[in-house]
This record gives structure tokens, sequence and C-alpha cells, in this order.
């Protein structure tokens, strides 16, 4: 019995060191940063179909870029086809939340939250769904925006704040409903 899991093991590992051809290494690729392109992507769009529409334009940027991008290069590949499907726009600036202070609350609904990131202007938007949701560092997100990074970290505070104020005014309807 354990003489046959070791020659399982050795035919597993000698499939395993066999180079993966280029086709199975860019599908590595894609099915590794797929999600995150969708996701981001649905989040600046609001539809599903748009959000595919700019996934597949992004990896098709990228992989005619290069034949192996990296991270940074579907990203910035990601960007680039937000701005030309005009997605993402240099929004005029809104002044900032004037609401005071808002209690924080701890039974806020994913449906609650995904529609006040939608009433986010979209430079607002993309700064916190790659700094709050993705977890990019200010620094990273400052060069895919070719912003400063001052400029990056307040645009991501006054996103927060507006999102709590929408989230605020959101349950502050509905207990006004009920």
């Amino acid at each position: 019995m354990l003489f046959e899991f070791d020659r399982h093991l050795a035919r597993m590992t000698s499939r395993e060191i066999a180079p993966q051809s280029l086709e199975e290494r860019q599908r590595d690729i894609y099915d590794s940063h797929r999600h995150r392109v969708f996701s981001v992507s649905y989040y600046m769009t609001g539809s599903e179909l748009a959000a595919e529409e700019i996934l597949r334009g992004a990896f098709v940027r990228a992989f005619r870029q290069v034949d192996e991008p990296n991270h940074a290069i579907v990203d910035t590949a990601l960007l680039e086809q937000l701005r030309e499907q005009q997605v993402l726009v240099q929004d005029e600036p809104l002044p900032p939340p004037t609401s005071g202070y808002l209690p924080p609350r701890n039974n806020i609904l994913r449906t609650e939250l995904e529609e006040a990131i939608r009433c986010l202007p979209s430079t607002e938007r993309i700064v916190f769904l790659l700094m709050d949701v993705e977890g990019y560092p200010a620094t990273h997100v400052a060069e895919l925006l070719q912003m400063s990074n001052p400029t990056v970290l307040r645009t991501a505070l006054t996103a927060r704040m507006r999102l709590r104020a929408e989230l605020a005014s959101m349950h502050q309807s509905g207990q006004e409903a009920a």
C-alpha cells in the first residue's frame, strides 16, 4: 500500500515539473487576476455586461503588451480600459460631506454598501476600491492613477466620509419609512 502511494507521488511530481506551455501560463495569469479585474470593473460600472467587456478589453490590452503580464501591467491595462470606456473620468471636485459626526453602524447590508459605493464620484470610487477593498498601498494607487500620494490619501478619506454619510442617510430614511 505504501509502495503504491510512493509510485503515485513520483508520477504526480514528474507531471508538476514538466514545463507549462505559454498558453497554460497565460491561462494561469488570467485566472489569478480575473476576479479582481471583474470586481473593480463591476463596482465602477454597476453592470455585469459592462464589467465583462472591460475585463476582456483589459486582458487583451495586457497580453498585447507582453506574453506574460504581471500584476502591474494588468492593473494599468484595467485603468486604461476604464478610461477608454469613459467609466473613469476626471471628476469635478465635490465638497466633502458636511453631515458632522455619524455614529457607526454594525449591521450594514452588502447591498447597501454596494449602492453607496455607486454614489461615489468615479475617482473616489476607484481609489476606495483599490485601497480599501483590494488593499493596495496608497503609493501604488498614486502611481497607477498618476496622482500624488497626498491627493490619493485625501481622496480616500473623502470617499470614506462620503460613504459613511450615504450609509447613514440610507439608514435614516429606512427608519423614517418604518
